[in-house]
């Protein structure tokens, strides 16, 4: 058996063709999804990177594994799921961003401060700029003879300022990832190995800059993309962190701000971020088919997800932060294992991302670790357990999880329980204390019922079930020292 992890940054659920965008260009996650089953209803538990990053690494959620903002280090004691799969004889690999600790001075001054994660072949890239001195995709531009300052000067200006020139294709992060698994992969197949890779591009993170011979062809059309959903003063009975960030991102100084913009922008930013899903799903099939070429398909689960999703101009924000709509918490995921997964199947049930460790424990035939809270997928995924059940809700937190803000210090919880969503802001002192839905009636998110007298017995309802699942995100293994599991 082999494991294949594909996890793009910042990826919303609708942004593939077989979840119904009828505009993206994905035919390889398409196929992949065909091979395996795609969970409709998949939730991270953070709608920021590290802290989500760590809690589906470690199978445990963000306060018990300590990683609660970005910046964050993991403690040495938690344990990595490439670190169990190490343990047990794969070979593992790694190319692009971990975002499981912080680059500093003293621990990491060319890169991100590592513990004994497992990973034996580790070529690192956060992100694409040449900001850290050991980027090893800006080592590979500097060995190609080119830089990407020079790519993008060359490149045609996009038509909006808010869309960022990017690189070619060829010179692209993203590739740059996928040539380093097969470099992996390849090896380990020589060597007849069984290996673990994880694949963690950055795109399609902001800032939005595909290669402009992918977002051209979004460009004839531009008039036909539908603009973001976002209905005028929806945000003024919502939180504070959320009027803030409509002003614009990061709020000193603000990116994004969304009234200054045009139409025309709001179509951009949402073809340059299609054009770098197209792009990921282009590479991806590159290693699809090579696994299939050499007959390895059938040995390999493969796992295709993201760590967060991407407002997009919905509910008049960009990018992420302390608030829990599905374009934020619902993201793609996709298992497959030609060989032993039933195929083209799709699960409407309620599922975490903090579920994959012990999913994949299971799946080698491994003991679930004690330490782990998630839940097992694999018995609904063998079908030994209905496609249509799983969790009775699901649950996210925002523990000030990205800096900086003017507004307060926002500590955020989300519960959902499939149709009613509850987040509550932690802060007595705020105007607008939560929100509530009924995705029911308001499948779009846009009315907040959190004082609505017509919801009351609802929202006490959820705030018992909010209360229980905070309640167990509390470690369940005893402190007995270090590693003592």
């Amino acid at each position: 058996m082999n494991v294949l992890w594909i996890c793009s940054d910042q990826q919303r659920y609708d942004t593939l063709g077989c979840t119904g965008n009828p505009y993206v260009n994905t035919p390889n996650l398409d196929r992949l999804a065909e091979m395996g089953v795609r969970f409709d209803r998949a939730y991270v538990q953070n709608p920021i990177c590290a802290p989500s990053r760590a809690s589906f690494l470690t199978g445990r959620y963000p306060r018990t594994c300590m990683v609660m903002q970005n910046g964050a280090n993991i403690p040495e004691r938690e344990v990595l799921i490439s670190k169990t799969f190490a343990d047990a004889g794969w070979l593992c690999g790694l190319s692009g961003k971990l975002h499981i600790s912080a680059g500093n001075k003293i621990d990491a001054p060319f890169g991100e401060r590592r513990i004994d994660d497992g990973y034996k072949y580790f070529r690192w890239s956060h992100d694409p700029s040449p900001g850290w001195p050991l980027n090893e995709y800006q080592m590979w531009l500097g060995s190609q003879g080119v830089s990407m300052n020079d790519l993008r000067a060359a490149a045609p200006e996009p038509g909006s300022p808010y869309v960022g020139r990017g690189v070619p294709a060829e010179y692209h992060q993203t590739t740059w990832c996928i040539e380093r698994a097969l470099d992996c992969i390849k090896a380990a197949y020589k060597e007849h190995a069984s290996w673990f890779f994880s694949i963690n591009m950055f795109d399609p993170h902001h800032a939005f800059d595909p290669p402009y011979e992918y977002l051209e062809r979004y460009l004839g059309k531009l008039s036909e993309i539908p603009l973001p959903k976002y209905t005028e003063g929806e945000l003024d009975n919502k939180t504070l962190y959320q009027q803030e960030e409509h002003e614009g991102i990061n709020c000193s100084p603000p990116d994004y701000p969304y009234d200054p913009m045009s139409d025309h922008d709001h179509r951009m930013i949402k073809a340059a971020y299609w054009a770098m899903i197209d792009l990921i799903d282009a590479q991806t099939g590159r290693l699809l088919d090579y696994l299939e070429e050499t007959g390895q398909l059938n040995d390999t689960l493969v796992i295709y997800t993201s760590d967060h999703g991407e407002s997009l101009g919905d509910h008049g924000l960009y990018c992420k932060g302390p608030y829990f709509y599905e374009n934020s918490v619902n993201v793609p995921l996709i298992i497959a294992w030609p060989s032993v997964i039933p195929g083209g199947r799709t699960s409407g049930a309620l599922v975490e991302l903090v579920d994959l460790a012990p999913t994949l424990c299971e799946a080698a035939g491994m003991e679930v670790p004690k330490r782990m809270q998630g839940v097992s997928l694999w018995p609904m995924l063998t079908g030994k357990a209905p496609l249509d059940r799983h969790r009775d809700s699901v649950y996210s937190e925002y523990y000030n999880s990205n800096m900086p803000r003017t507004t307060g210090v926002p500590y955020v919880t989300m519960v959902f329980d499939g149709r009613y969503k509850l987040v509550k802001v932690h802060d007595r002192s705020m105007i607008c204390q939560g929100e509530l839905y009924d995705l029911q009636d308001d499948p779009g998110e846009t009315y907040n019922r959190f004082e609505d007298p017509g919801y009351k017995d609802v929202k006490i309802m959820m705030l018992e079930l909010m209360c229980d699942r905070m309640c167990m995100t509390l470690d369940p293994t005893p402190s007995r020292g270090k590693h003592w599991w």
